[in-house]
């Protein structure tokens, strides 16, 4: 009876360490995982901005090209859905404190950011008649010459105020109202900044007067919607002209 008790003991002794000995090795040993077929898939491209979405010669349009090559079409064109827009106003009762209705919006809302931030703006000017527009031009060309005119103010029919989409602005201290100094102020500094979030660019930037045909603006801005104008920040581009291959300069078409 002890024999059979002490040969249990030793094959359970033995039996212990071989499933120890078989553990230890199943462990060391690497799992098998087939190869998966899936391949991984590539990046996506982001689709490229899409130049096409508005019109480039129709006046109504958002995107439309008014310079010294593309006249607007008629040259007597008046926008249809004209606004005051609810800002601190130059001339309050004037025509040229209107805007088309989009841009008039976005203005409200880009001065109620920058007041925010601490900067009081006023809206200068804003949509111009082709009629307006002969007015002022004669008058430049009377006190400067045509040259000089031409460098400065629109001739008619050619001009972004009359799309109802341009607007001249200030600080409401009229600190270089429309005038190049107005860049270095608070309100032109953070314009330059922040003013393509609400939908602007600065017309007539520094350094592209043989694209554009004026001199620097940096109180001109033109709406031309939040699509396009985060498009010309991301990509460093300054003028509608050179981001749509469109002539412009310093010269009037025939």
């Amino acid at each position: 009876m002890r024999l059979k008790t002490i040969v249990l003991i030793i094959l359970c002794l033995l039996l212990g360490v071989g499933f120890v000995v078989w553990k230890s090795q199943t462990a060391d040993a690497p799992s098998f995982r087939p190869e998966s077929n899936k391949t991984t898939p590539a990046a996506v491209k982001p689709k490229p901005f899409d130049k096409t979405m508005y019109s480039l010669t129709n006046p109504a349009s958002v995107w439309v090209i008014a310079n010294k090559q593309h006249p607007l079409g008629p040259k007597e064109y008046v926008p249809a859905d004209l606004v005051v827009p609810n800002v601190s106003l130059r001339v309050p009762g004037n025509e040229s404190m209107q805007l088309r209705q989009v841009a008039a919006g976005a203005l409200e809302t880009m001065f109620s950011a920058a007041k925010s931030d601490g900067i009081a703006m006023t809206l200068s000017s804003g949509y111009r008649s082709y009629t307006y527009q002969v007015n002022l031009y004669n008058g430049y060309v009377a006190s400067q010459g045509q040259v000089a005119a031409d460098t400065q103010s629109a001739r008619p029919g050619f001009s972004e105020h009359q799309t109802g989409l341009a607007v001249d602005v200030e600080p409401s201290d009229r600190t270089c109202e429309v005038e190049a100094c107005f860049g270095g102020t608070p309100a032109g500094v953070w314009v330059k900044a922040h003013a393509y979030e609400y939908g602007f660019i600065i017309r007539y930037p520094t350094g592209k007067e043989d694209i554009t045909g004026y001199e620097p603006e940096p109180w001109h801005l033109r709406y031309i919607g939040k699509d396009l104008a985060f498009e010309l920040n991301r990509t460093g581009v300054t003028t509608l002209e050179e981001f749509f291959g469109i002539s412009g300069g310093k010269s009037y078409v025939d």
